[in-house]
């Protein structure tokens, strides 16, 4: 593999690595806090799921460097600046309302199945390999998340409420959930072809929100550039780093 595909690789495996890792730290800030105890269950299982496929993620790039995969995960986690993580902005905004975290579970999981879906096809075995592997648990998410959308926007008016809002603040930022960093050529020659996954995902998305009773905030504009980070995420990383930030040297 030439230099170039391989740097393409490197920033496209980072990304995906961050929009788990940090989606699964803010599906863990409703451990103990979630309406009810069956949700609490659920919502940290979901954090284990997508920590797990940060994992997953980073150790095909720890690979792909011919690095200790251990020590690799925990320098790509616990030593990295904001400014050197590149998943979108939309899983880093504060939790909100348990509509607001639904919602973003659902508009994220429904487009990472169909990311997931081109990246089973690419002609680089461990990023497909990975990749359906991923896309079996992501299944669940969707089920999970698509019935709450359902009781939610089928609801009571209150209830309704809160997820109409949710939809108008999280609309503008699903412009970058299908933004992959690499070169179109590199990306093409990996054999990942990106182009009608966004369009596929819309074609579900939208009509399933109409059916919840939600309507497509007008004129919002979507954001696109996946190295911009909202205030938000310096103080998510302060928190999930400061353990490990206390003794540099320490074995974990």
């Amino acid at each position: 593999m030439d230099n170039h595909l391989k740097n393409t690789l490197r920033e496209l495996l980072v990304a995906l690595a961050d929009d788990e890792l940090i989606l699964g730290h803010r599906d863990s800030e409703w451990c103990g806090h979630a309406p009810i105890l069956e949700e609490d269950i659920a919502f940290a299982n979901l954090a284990l799921d997508e920590i797990g496929h940060a994992n997953l993620w980073y150790s095909v790039l720890a690979d792909l460097e011919e690095a200790d995969r251990q020590s690799f995960v925990d320098r790509m986690v616990y030593w990295r600046d904001a400014p050197d993580f590149r998943n979108i902005q939309m899983v880093e905004l504060p939790n909100g309302d348990w509509a607001f975290s639904m919602l973003r579970h659902y508009v994220f999981d429904s487009a990472e199945i169909e990311r997931l879906n081109v990246l089973a096809e690419s002609v680089f075995p461990p990023l497909a390999e990975t990749a359906a592997k991923i896309r079996t648990e992501e299944y669940y998410h969707l089920r999970h998340t698509r019935l709450w959308l359902r009781r939610l926007g089928l609801g009571t008016a209150e209830s309704r409420q809160r997820l109409q809002a949710a939809l108008d603040q999280l609309w503008p930022y699903t412009g970058q959930l299908f933004e992959m960093p690499g070169e179109p050529d590199h990306l093409f020659a990996l054999g990942i072809k990106m182009d009608q996954a966004s369009l596929s995902w819309e074609a579900q998305v939208i009509p399933f929100l109409g059916e919840c009773q939600l309507i497509l905030p007008a004129g919002a504009e979507r954001l696109l550039n996946r190295q911009e980070h909202s205030r938000h995420l310096p103080i998510l990383l302060a928190e999930m780093q400061s353990v490990a930030r206390l003794d540099p040297e320490a074995e974990w």
